[in-house]
């Protein structure tokens, strides 16, 4: 594994070739380290910005074989947010490394997590958050094809189900308290009292009983969270998600 003090030098070092690359317009740190809550688990997350009359694909291509040349990458695979493209490495000591590229017009902080490093930032749009209405859509939805999983007896796309319903709930009740919703970042910064009914939710064994049991708190736990912001919808979508959870 990685230490702290491995991770900070090979940030260093890329920071460095990133001011020699004539190509960079500019350099932030991103993630945890950008705000001092940097852990020992901690990635490490950088943005660039690609100068004008440069071919951003060139640019993240050169970076990409240095990364496996100079520093053993094993695998990556891109995310793309509007027109950067963000690269994560995973490196053999199993440090995690995003780097991210945009072109020069669009380096600026998308977010909270941004320290300018060198280079001309710009005033670009932030990112938006999740859509509550699409979560509750994907939410019930996926209710819908967990009873069907059960009744064809297809137990793991059962399982997939009922944790994604949980995760969307617990993604509505993190938006509602202003936290992270992607990923369940904010989900452990939620009052206990809150969480702990989604734990019911929590599928324990593949067995059919288990299953229509997890279903069933998943679909209290969807309209628990339901009733808090949209009391309305919520009793519109009572009655049909607990006929699909009901399995007499």
């Amino acid at each position: 594994m990685f230490t702290t003090d491995q991770r900070e030098h090979l940030r260093t070092l890329l920071l460095d070739k990133a001011r020699a690359d004539t190509r960079l317009s500019g350099a932030a740190i991103t993630g945890s380290a950008s705000h001092g809550t940097e852990d020992r688990w901690s990635d490490v997350d950088l943005f660039f910005g690609v100068a004008a009359g440069t071919a951003l694909q060139t640019v993240l291509d050169d970076w990409t074989d240095f990364m496996y040349a100079a520093h053993g990458a094993l695998h990556h695979f891109d995310i793309t947010s509007g027109p950067a493209i963000y690269r994560v490495f995973l490196l053999p000591d199993c440090l995690e490394v995003d780097l991210a590229f945009t072109p020069a017009n669009e380096f600026g902080a998308r977010g909270p997590n941004f320290r300018t490093i060198f280079g001309q930032t710009n005033q670009v749009p932030q990112m938006k958050k999740a859509d509550p209405s699409h979560l509750i859509g994907l939410a019930w939805h996926h209710v819908l094809h967990a009873r069907t999983s059960i009744e064809r007896r297809k137990v793991w796309q059962a399982e997939y189900w009922i944790s994604a319903i949980r995760d969307y709930t617990l993604a509505l009740t993190s938006l509602r308290f202003g936290k992270p919703s992607d990923y369940s970042k904010g989900a452990d910064d939620l009052p206990r009292e809150i969480m702990a009914p989604l734990e019911d939710a929590l599928v324990r064994s593949l067995s059919f009983e288990e299953l229509r049991r997890a279903l069933g708190a998943a679909v209290e736990g969807l309209l628990r969270e339901l009733s808090e912001t949209n009391g309305q919808l919520a009793d519109r979508l009572a009655s049909p998600l607990r006929q699909l959870a009901s399995f007499r």
